[in-house]
């Protein structure tokens, strides 16, 4: 699809040790515009998660002063809230990980298109990202928006929210930094609950202990709209990692 180095590498971490896939790789068609969006924006804002090197994230958000805050965001689907996101919290990086070609595309067209500079994308597996390729203690905050529930019980294993995924997210966040996630799932809502109140790195923001109200940062995605349409209840879970 790509010539090599203009865009984003079809498995970039072949090769590595990784856990269960939390995620299937979808290849569906890439419209022009986001094309010719990976072809010029890739090589300056985007890159492959292949677990070769550490990332200086200095250099890599290099439009924003040294010490900037950064968020990772893993799954954006189309990138319409992550570029609403960036574009409300302008002096905050975001890097957005995924591996949806269209929707990578389509995200480097967006933060283009609305002069976002705070925005980046990484190709591949988040947890080879987190485990391999980010030194400790260096998040703001993590993001798991709507991640596949894998509703099937012999599938569950697939869940990203597990507590080792939580074990390696708690050493790549900085104390205080926010665990935000959202699901229309219910069954996978309670779990991510009961999951995220036992780890001992995390702390539920709310008093009760129970979901938050969804915060105004967060806009209202397509897709949950069409989950709200179904008639699916939206929850939210905010945890901080513990000094």
């Amino acid at each position: 699809m790509f010539e090599p180095g203009a865009g984003p590498a079809a498995n970039p971490s072949d090769g590595h040790e990784r856990t269960i896939r939390s995620f299937q790789p979808r290849r569906s068609r890439v419209t022009k515009g986001q094309h010719d969006a990976l072809v010029r924006l890739w090589p300056r804002w985007g890159f492959d998660i292949d677990g070769s090197h550490l990332v200086d994230l200095d250099k890599l958000f290099d439009t924003l002063p040294s010490g900037a805050p950064v968020v990772l965001e893993i799954g954006f689907g189309m990138g319409e809230a992550t570029a609403q996101m960036a574009a409300a919290d302008p002096d905050t990086g975001i890097l957005a990980a995924d591996v949806h070609t269209p929707g990578q595309g389509n995200l480097l067209r967006l933060a283009e298109l609305n002069g976002l500079t705070n925005v980046r994308v990484a190709n591949g597996d988040a947890v080879i990202l987190l485990r391999e390729m980010l030194p400790p203690a260096c998040l703001a905050g993590v993001r798991v928006y709507f991640p596949d529930p894998w509703p099937k019980k012999r599938h569950h294993k697939r869940r990203i929210i597990q507590p080792a995924f939580l074990d390696l997210a708690a050493t790549r966040m900085a104390p205080g930094a926010l665990l935000h996630c959202a699901t229309d799932w219910e069954p996978y809502a309670e779990q991510m609950l009961e999951v995220l109140t036992a780890h001992p790195a995390f702390e539920n923001t709310q008093p009760d202990g129970g979901f938050a109200p969804r915060p105004e940062q967060r806009p209202l995605t397509r897709f949950e709209g069409q989950g709200l349409d179904k008639g699916h209840s939206v929850r939210d879970l905010l945890f901080r990692r513990k000094a």
